[in-house]
């Protein structure tokens, strides 16, 4: 009589993909995947989101504790439908909550594939030919975006901040040698614009450089840096003894879609490394994790326009590429497609101008005895994980294949055009104000104000004069209440579900801005949608003013 851990053993055996092939179980594994994705598209309605919204129980969650026995795959496929209950679908029409893209098809059964067999790309004997595909990645996107791909280099990492991460870590060895080594043993900063992303600080703090040392320079009212700035913050560092990890250049920031001038930036580097006497050359990485895809457009026609967008969708897109088509200057870039790639998270892909550059990285293969045995590709030489899944990797892939430049570029022309029609209404109204009207994106930050007030000349006068302070705040709580019940609407099934930031910029006295946000990036968004928004905000006002 077989030992009763062995009847169990079977039974477990059974809820895995078998190695080899059985086309009974085969059937059931796919079946299984079929009863999950059931579950969850019967959780689709009207509204922008799955199921119903529920209360989140992180008190009963905490209590949890693994149980005493094994559960069929069924219950647990039950269980884990469960929790999607309240998600918004990013590809609902109605739902333009920040930079979060719908998924294709294809890039799902991209993330999908990798996670039954488990890749490894610490190296390609773990990965094999998942490894190609993400030199293939690379090279594809390396020709997109003008890097040469017989030079250029790459790993997939953990996130955007991972790609930051990466582009600063590899200007800090420039700038501090040895730092690997021997730590940040000389005072370094980064510099990047006041409407960077956040992630600056985690990068700064993380590499031991210091939140502190995290060097924000304003921005112009359209949200790039300001050059003149720039120059005068670099002078101040350098005359101060500090040496400069990376200058980051944000091509698309996450509020309103600024992009810096990174050709004057790299221009402005070269210049001061002669006039300042530098032994190193600081890096210049570019945060282009959004921006990025508008490079499909590089070599695309406006004159001719043969995909026929709009006038104002041609100036907004060409308007986008003038800056995004000199990516190819930075020393590195750091791209998402998660976010303009229509892939699931997470697809994150680091890029380096120059190869040579990962020897800044690269660990001796004497510290990791027990890897590398076989194979000729070892990416964790250099990447700071150690396991890293295929899943962004083959995600990625299937994006660019499926889509292809045209692809892109009508999704993105299309999304444009309709964020651009949605400010087109926002400024037919007297009480509406576009808050980057001359934004090239598919982002829309406005404000609401109640009866009585000038849009025409307010929102200036808030920004500059500090004797309205009070008025700002009391139009910024305004806002946050428009926000609240265009909020609760949505969860009705009435309405779109829109974000707000608490601070879109700061005013010329350093009060924060509230902004109302539309972010489309669903390829479902039509007129009737933008439409709605108006309609809802118009709602609001109604509302909050009774």
């Amino acid at each position: 009589m077989p030992a009763p851990y062995r009847v169990l053993l079977e039974t477990l055996r059974q809820g895995f993909p078998q190695p080899v092939s059985d086309r009974v179980h085969d059937a059931y594994f796919v079946f299984s995947i079929m009863q999950a994705l059931d579950k969850v598209d019967d959780m689709k309605s009207e509204l922008p989101l799955l199921g119903e919204p529920t209360e989140l129980d992180y008190e009963s969650a905490r209590r949890q504790e693994i149980g005493p026995s094994s559960a069929s795959v069924e219950d647990v496929s039950r269980e884990l439908v469960r929790h999607f209950a309240g998600l918004p679908i990013f590809s609902h029409p109605r739902t333009q909550v920040n930079v979060v893209p719908p998924s294709s098809i294809a890039s799902i059964i991209g993330a999908l594939l990798p996670t039954i067999y488990n890749p490894n790309l610490v190296s390609d004997d773990t990965s094999h030919g998942i490894a190609v595909a993400e030199q293939r990645v690379e090279a594809m996107t390396s020709r997109l975006l003008g890097y040469e791909p017989s030079r250029s280099a790459g790993v997939f990492t953990f996130g955007g901040t991972g790609t930051t991460l990466y582009g600063v870590k590899i200007g800090l060895e420039k700038a501090v040698p040895d730092a690997m080594e021997r730590g940040v043993h000389s005072r370094a900063v980064m510099i990047s614009s006041g409407q960077s992303h956040y992630a600056r600080l985690s990068v700064a703090g993380w590499l031991g450089i210091g939140e502190d040392n995290a060097v924000q320079v304003p921005t112009h009212l359209t949200n790039d840096i300001r050059i003149d700035l720039l120059e005068q913050a670099i002078r101040e560092v350098v005359a101060d003894g500090k040496r400069i990890a990376a200058i980051v250049a944000t091509m698309g920031t996450t509020d309103a879609f600024g992009i810096d001038d990174i050709e004057a930036m790299v221009a402005l580097r070269d210049r001061l490394v002669g006039e300042l006497g530098l032994d190193y050359t600081p890096h210049v990485h570019a945060d282009a994790v959004i921006g990025w895809a508008w490079s499909v457009f590089n070599d695309y026609d406006f004159e001719e326009n043969r995909l026929g967008f709009r006038p104002r969708t041609v100036r907004a897109l060409a308007g986008a590429g003038r800056r995004i088509r000199k990516l190819s200057l930075a020393d590195s870039i750091g791209i998402d497609f998660h976010k303009t790639g229509f892939a699931p998270y997470i697809s994150s892909l680091f890029l380096v101008r120059d190869g040579e550059d990962m020897r800044y990285l690269a660990r001796g293969r004497e510290d990791m005895p027990y890897l590398f045995q076989s194979g000729e590709h070892h990416p964790g030489i250099f990447t700071l994980e150690t396991s890293r899944s295929g899943t962004g990797v083959l995600a990625a892939l299937a994006s660019l294949l499926f889509l292809g430049k045209d692809g892109f570029r009508a999704l993105l022309g299309h999304i444009v055009e309709m964020a651009e029609l949605l400010r087109e209404h926002l400024e037919g109204h007297s009480t509406t104000t576009v808050l980057n009207g001359g934004n090239v994106g598919t982002v829309t930050l406005f404000r609401v104000y109640p009866d009585g007030v000038d849009t025409w000349t307010v929102p200036e006068r808030e920004r500059t004069d500090p004797t309205y302070g009070e008025k700002l705040l009391e139009h910024n709580e305004y806002n946050r209440k428009i926000y609240r019940y265009l909020h609760e609407k949505a969860m009705d099934g009435k309405g779109v579900l829109l974000s707000m930031t608490d601070c879109y910029r700061h005013t010329d006295y350093d009060e924060p801005m509230v902004a109302l946000k539309s972010y489309i990036l669903s390829p479902f968004v039509d007129e009737e949608h933008v439409r709605l928004i108006v309609d809802s905000v118009l709602e609001a006002r109604e509302h909050v003013r009774g």
